[in-house]
């Protein structure tokens, strides 16, 4: 058997192998030209693909801009972040401090009295669904004990997200030069927000909340507009312009889009709209292959099996534009044999997919199974033949 797999070897000099893509449940439409995507004047905008991550469309996503109020989802999922350790409380109560109060004059404001005590679930709507500053400043103090101790929390949460154009100085987003983020780090906040705290996040689709006799409604002009819209937050001030981190879901696919800049509040909504439109209309996701599904196997010498199964750690999801996927390419760049011993889940090769040839997705393909050594026979038997196929 080991001199079959040897000759085989010795004639084949392809490192490379084209997996089998999945064809799709319903027949491709014909293919049609991919249409611009819409562009606004504004400081920057970006449209993502809340699965994969994918850019779909933006407008200078990297620029460093003001982020407004936008900066209360990371206030909130640092308080999020402490509600999961087990740090706080959703019914603990919040003493409102003269600081917290003075803070929410001329902006956004819960209207929380100095001196009230105020549960944290409480004070969470308030600054989710009132974008209150009094209500960001009290949460930031209660847990960190001053509003820059919590500034300080906000950046380390920024770094282990990986939001490299981010750095914020205060709770509620108020301007200050060193306070800035980009549209496409406001998209990845935005990502992990929903996937870490889905439990919470149904509360930014929530378009009214009344505190203290006072009723009060969302700024988010798309909720109520369009029905598959449940988020996210909007940001202004005079710096900043006009602000919308939003999110929408049809189906099984959920976008998210950023508008930063804009000159008003029926301009951001529409801006929105048009982004998030374009997205679902334009694009389609397709799931290409699971996690620990095998898609080839190499040869294994000097272990107990003769080969050995590779795949993915994680599903391969790829958001394309309509009616192309059977214009997509997956290959895959594989050694020719590998020596035992090696643990599962080694990286041993790369998974590529590409869309009329430009690349669109690169994964690490794993070792799906412990490769053990064989025995001493084994061992000694594989050794000798490896020497032939080392000069192959």
């Amino acid at each position: 058997m080991r001199l079959m797999v040897l000759l085989f070897c010795l004639c084949s000099a392809a490192f490379a192998q084209t997996p089998v893509l999945p064809q799709p449940a319903a027949p491709q439409a014909a293919p049609a030209p991919l249409p611009p995507a819409p562009e606004f004047p504004v400081k920057s905008t970006i449209l993502v693909d809340y699965i994969t991550g994918q850019v779909l469309a933006g407008q200078n996503p990297d620029e460093r801009a003001e982020p407004a109020s936008i900066t209360k989802v990371m206030a909130a999922y640092v308080v999020f972040t402490e509600l999961g350790a087990g740090r706080l409380t959703l019914d603990e109560k919040v003493r409102i401090s003269q600081n917290a109060w003075e803070r929410g004059l001329g902006g956004s404001r819960m209207f929380a009295k100095v001196g009230s005590e105020v549960s944290v679930e409480e004070l969470l709507l308030g600054v989710i669904v009132q974008s209150g500053n009094d209500a960001t400043v009290a949460l930031a103090e209660h847990i960190a004990g001053s509003e820059e101790a919590f500034a300080a929390m906000m950046n380390a949460q920024a770094k282990r997200l990986g939001l490299t154009g981010t750095h914020f100085t205060n709770a509620p987003g108020l301007p200050n030069e060193e306070h800035y983020s980009t549209a496409r780090d406001i998209a990845m906040l935005a990502r992990a927000m929903i996937a870490d705290f889905p439990q919470y996040y149904a509360w930014y689709s929530m378009r009214e909340f009344t505190f203290n006799g006072i009723r009060q409604y969302n700024r988010n002009a798309l909720l109520g507009r369009d029905d598959t819209v449940d988020g996210i937050k909007t940001g202004h001030t005079q710096s900043a312009g006009y602000c919308l981190l939003s999110s929408a879901k049809r189906g099984d696919a959920r976008l998210i889009a950023v508008v930063l800049g804009s000159a008003s509040e029926e301009a951001r909504a529409q801006q929105s709209q048009a982004l998030l439109n374009y997205g679902f209309r334009f694009f389609e996701t397709h799931r290409l292959y699971l996690a620990g599904q095998a898609l080839s196997q190499v040869q294994l010498w000097k272990g107990e099996l003769e080969q050995l199964d590779v795949g993915l750690a994680e599903p391969l999801d790829l958001v394309v534009p309509r009616a192309s996927y059977d214009r997509l390419e997956a290959s895959m760049d594989l050694p020719r044999y590998l020596v035992a011993p090696l643990a599962k889940g080694q990286v041993v090769g790369k998974l590529r997919v590409k869309l009329d040839g430009k690349d669109l997705a690169e994964r690490d393909l794993l070792l799906l199974e412990e490769a053990v050594e064989g025995g001493w026979w084994s061992r000694t038997y594989d050794g000798f033949w490896l020497w032939f196929e080392d000069d192959a």
